[in-house]
């Protein structure tokens, strides 16, 4: 069977979509190419069963949609993969007529939270033949293909004769109504049996450089977990994707960076779990990377939780080669982390930045403004703890947005409950504005964003940067860095610049 795993072009004047690996959505100005782990899985798995596998990403090959129609007519698959998330549900379900109406007989699979969330939604919307629910596209896709290989491509799951459809799936009978194969059940999948991503089939090369993770390049992503150890945030659109946590050992993990060292030559790896292993699976690791040299040949990044590792873990991971660190503070009141579901651990915010920072560690923090029950000046408070936090030295970046509900979310649940939403028009969910009612106004709003981002441009810090220059690529990469920031204060100047180029207010 022939099989596309890949993305459809997106365009618009907003800038870089970016949808893979992000639990939100956010236009980027400058190019910026995050590696589809798991849609990256998929290919291999279905490789590994003797498919023909093409992988192909519109966005980041930055293809036309011309130029991307006839790669997928030259190809002529049986099945399309593709993932979409909330802002871009609507241009996407527009994507999937289009090329249905080259290649009907295609049968596309749509992936993604705000589908797993929405499924019926999208049935209605456009004419993509199932959509697949949860966030193991790799695992799922692979039954279902099989599910065709066994049935037909053609055959309706609810058709007479034809064998159950495993769980997780959604579509469309004959009769135009909606049907459903279960709830989807990630647990029932073991991360430790699948097969080690193939790069070169799935370009890794894309995304190797263009990415601010990235210090040193060419870069790699590996996935240590799915997702996240506590899982409970109320405003995480993975959540619903990964409700189990589920890990791979560290000796796999261990083995993969050696063969991206040895065959890819790369140079800084991030691990995009939603938090990276603790306690006892953390030290492993880490005693393997030193034990296996790899701590002399690459510089490695990841996602953690504040509050839970002590000093001698962090210092067991800066020996072990890890640089940066992203930590989610989301706000400085203890108040609104117990209402988003924040680990009660995460309130201890300044000794995790202190101890890292003191261990070697390059600390990256995210903020939110825009909560319905925080004030400005609860907002105010939360930017002068990063202001904190970078005069004293112990962060060295951070990413500011605006909090937004998204579909399938236990907070766009509270949202509709307590008529908080003041928009349901999914393409505004990009974090440039505010979705919910909030007693603080737009443009101060936006202001508070920008404050987050200025928050960081004390004397010391500029200092601290100057003097950390080694070599040319860490004054590109602090170049780059700068555009970056700059793109994000832009992102929230006055209005917002719609898809023909012109400016509408925000509200």
């Amino acid at each position: 069977m022939k099989i596309l795993i890949g993305y459809v072009p997106l365009e618009s004047s907003l800038g870089i979509p970016l949808l893979s690996q992000n639990r939100q959505f956010q236009w980027f100005s400058k190019p910026t190419y995050v590696y589809p782990m798991v849609p990256a899985s998929a290919a291999t798995l279905l490789q590994r069963r003797g498919h023909e596998v093409l992988w192909l990403d519109g966005i980041a090959e930055e293809l036309t949609q011309e130029a991307f129609d006839r790669r997928f007519l030259a190809f002529r698959p049986d099945v399309f993969l593709l993932e979409t998330k909330t802002p871009v549900v609507r241009q996407t379900w527009r994507k999937i007529d289009h090329l249905k109406g080259l290649l009907p007989s295609c049968r596309m699979v749509l992936c993604g939270d705000h589908v797993t969330a929405m499924p019926e939604e999208t049935l209605r919307a456009c004419r993509v033949d199932f959509v697949l629910r949860g966030g193991d596209y790799d695992f799922s896709l692979d039954e279902l293909v099989a599910w065709f290989a066994e049935n037909g491509l053609h055959t309706a799951p609810d058709h007479a004769g034809a064998t159950p459809l495993p769980p997780g799936f959604t579509w469309r009978t004959a009769e135009g109504a909606v049907a459903d194969s279960g709830p989807f059940c990630n647990a029932r999948h073991k991360l430790t049996e699948l097969p080690e991503i193939d790069r070169e089939l799935t370009c890794w090369r894309l995304y190797s450089r263009e990415n601010g993770n990235f210090r040193r390049t060419p870069g790699a992503y590996t996935m240590a977990a799915r997702d996240c150890w506590w899982g409970k945030c109320s405003f995480c659109s993975w959540t619903t994707l990964y409700p189990e946590w589920r890990t791979r050992t560290p000796a796999q993990l261990l083995d993969e960076i050696g063969r991206l060292i040895e065959h890819c030559g790369v140079k800084e790896i991030f691990d995009d779990s939603g938090c990276f292993p603790a306690g006892a699976w953390l030290r492993e690791f880490c005693e393997g990377m030193v034990a296996r040299g790899y701590h002399r040949k690459v510089r490695l990044g990841c996602n953690m939780i504040p509050g839970v590792l002590d000093a001698d873990l962090y210092r067991a991971m800066a020996k072990a080669g890890f640089r940066f660190v992203l930590f989610g503070l989301e706000s400085a009141q203890v108040e609104t982390l117990r209402r988003i579901n924040k680990c009660p651990k995460a309130k201890d915010i300044e000794d995790s930045m202190r101890l890292a920072h003191e261990a070697g560690l390059r600390p990256h923090v995210t903020c939110m403004i825009g909560y319905p029950w925080e004030t400005a000046d609860d907002a105010r408070r939360t930017i002068a703890l990063t202001r904190s936090l970078f005069d004293r030295g112990w962060i060295d970046t951070l990413q500011g947005t605006i909090v937004i509900p998204y579909p399938g979310t236990p907070l766009f649940r509270e949202c509709r409950e307590n008529g908080w939403l003041r928009t349901e028009d999914w393409d505004r969910y990009d974090m440039r504005e505010p979705i919910m009612k909030c007693p603080v106004p737009d443009e101060e709003l936006r202001k508070l964003v920008r404050g987050l981002y200025e928050s960081f441009l004390t004397p010391r810090f500029i200092v601290r940067q100057l003097l950390s220059i080694r070599s040319w690529a860490d004054i590109a990469f602090l170049g780059k860095a700068g555009l970056r920031v700059l793109g994000h204060l832009l992102d929230f100047r006055s209005g917002r610049e719609t898809k023909d180029g012109t400016s509408r207010p925000a509200s």
